[in-house]
């Protein structure tokens, strides 16, 4: 398994990425892939290690050392084989994914040196969308039952994908104008340019799957037209209720939650850019902007960077970015969170690097907001702000308060889970968190409907959602397929052997390999 003994001669080369004062002036991905070569060594460095850790840090169960020894033996199509065996979107992952299979890597023992996994991911998908490696793959037969998915992010996107591919007939939902949810709507394009997203959809289209966007199941169709026109309904409609800041001011106008923020700034972006939605996009309520602007982004996570680097490339005069919790250490703490395990540590975001770089950034740690102050005409003027404690519940200190000014402030919080008015019509029971509970995997307590993606499992990450997509998927088979036999038991068969690479005529038949050709986490992961 790659070269032996690479990993003591080859120095760990992470992504390249465009330099930080070229990037701020466009929305184009920032990162770039490099040559050939130099990724074939990079792929040499994973060694034989006995028990992959990878793996376990993966939840989607990728054959990670089998696709970089693949790479460095200068089997690409191979590569990209294996890749698909397990992941249905390796540009999303490869792109978005904050890769906790490198926090695993066994060369990650020595903090710093793990193998570049998302790197070599990303390049194999590109290189195979550049060579026309990557085909539709519609179903051979058609089974005669039909299939809801409502929610086109990737976990509906994935279930629909291997529920089509097995030969039903699917439907695929979408409120929005186009598919991809947070990946097409929430997460700018200099990170994954929508191009990506959009030429998935066509592989959807060109497999089978009916989409149909701008339907707000519940509302444009009802509950019972769902039910009486679809054999079983999964629900891949994400966590989507924001974490709000109930604080003295939150009326005033210039509070917004972040995705609202983000909404905006890619439906400009697209139709400025392209690609054009599937249906015209919606009139927005209100136009939410940063340009010339005092900035202050609550929330330290992924999207609060992004609207971090919106804000920058928009033109805010300064942009803040507060966290309510300490400051995580630079180097991984063993004594919480030891190898493998993620670590619990600081990160420079691609956004606050920019956001430096311009010299009109900061972020600060343990920092509590106590009000919101107004102008005297209803608008946001500061916020009123205070040293937080260090431990829970982190409330403010007293006499540290301080006020900062603000024009616009963006809840950058996480989401707490699914909106409940879709789940309520359906009868869903729902777990003390809000989120769909399952009486066995992926499967409510509703007869015929399955959950997948953060409607089950609360917000996480691209992974999870590509996993539970398909996991779910097969629950969703092993449900119909019962049905078919007449016996009211599941067939454990389907899904589970059909060919999931998109690498041509070349794959084999669905069911070819039986229940050994599922390859991944079994039934229950999650």
């Amino acid at each position: 398994m790659g070269k032996l003994g690479a990993f003591l001669e080859i120095k760990r080369h992470g992504v390249p990425q465009r330099g930080p004062d070229e990037r701020v002036h466009d929305y184009r991905e920032f990162l770039l892939t490099r040559p050939a070569q130099e990724l074939r060594e990079q792929g040499a460095r994973c060694m034989d290690c006995g028990v992959p850790f990878c793996h376990n840090g993966c939840p989607l169960g990728n054959l990670i050392p089998d696709w970089n020894d693949l790479v460095y033996r200068d089997r690409w199509r191979d590569a990209l084989t294996q890749l698909h065996a397990t992941n249905n979107f390796p540009e999303f992952t490869g792109r978005l994914c904050p890769a906790p299979c490198e926090a695993a890597c066994v060369l990650e023992i020595r903090e710093g040196d793990s193998v570049t996994i998302k790197q070599i991911e990303n390049a194999i998908i590109n290189r195979a969308w550049e060579e026309g490696w990557v085909l539709p793959q519609p179903p051979r037969h058609e089974i005669g039952q039909s299939v809801a998915v409502v929610g086109s992010g990737p976990a509906g996107m994935a279930a629909a994908q291997q529920l089509r591919r097995e030969g039903y007939a699917v439907t695929l939902f979408e409120r929005d104008e186009a598919i991809g949810g947070l990946v097409r709507f929430g997460v700018p394009d200099f990170k994954i340019e929508k191009t990506l997203v959009e030429r998935r959809a066509e592989q959807l289209l060109a497999e089978g799957v009916e989409v149909r966007c701008g339907v707000d199941v519940g509302s444009d169709l009802s509950v019972a037209q769902l039910r009486g026109e679809f054999d079983a309904v999964v629900l891949a409609t994400g966590s989507r209720v924001p974490r709000d800041l109930p604080l003295p001011g939150r009326e005033l106008s210039g509070v917004h939650f972040a995705m609202d923020y983000l909404y905006g700034r890619n439906r400009w972006v697209a139709s400025e850019f392209g690609p054009e939605p599937t249906v015209p996009q919606p009139q927005a309520a209100i136009e939410i902007t940063a340009k010339d602007r005092d900035v202050v982004v609550i929330g330290g996570g992924d999207t609060g960077a992004d609207c971090v680097g919106n804000a920058l490339r928009e033109g805010a005069r300064s942009i803040t970015q507060l966290e309510l919790l300490p400051e995580p250490p630079p180097k991984r703490p063993d004594d919480r969170t030891p190898w493998p395990q993620w670590p619990l540590k600081y990160r420079l975001s691609y956004a606050m690097e920019e956001a430096l770089e311009e010299h009109v950034g900061e972020q600060d740690y343990s920092v509590a907001t106590t009000r919101f102050i107004g102008d005297g005409d209803g608008a946001l003027a500061a916020l009123e702000i205070a040293k937080a404690s260090p431990e829970p519940p982190f409330g403010p200190v007293a006499g540290s308060e301080r006020e900062l000014p603000a024009q616009l402030v963006l809840l950058a919080m996480g989401f707490l889970h699914p909106e409940p008015a879709l789940l309520d019509e359906l009868g869903v029971e729902k777990d003390p968190r809000g989120n769909v509970r399952t009486e066995r995997p992926y499967t409510s307590s509703a007869e015929g409907v399955f959950v997948a993606g953060d409607a089950r499992r609360g917000q996480s990450l691209i992974v999870w959602a590509i996993n539970e997509g398909r996991q779910c998927a097969r629950m969703v088979d092993r449900h119909l397929s019962g049905r078919r036999n007449g016996a009211g038991q599941p067939v454990d068969e389907g899904i589970a052997g059909h060919a999931d690479a998109d690498s041509g005529p070349e794959g084999p038949p669905p069911n070819s390999q039986g229940r050994q050709g599922w390859v991944g986490p079994g039934i229950g992961a999650g």
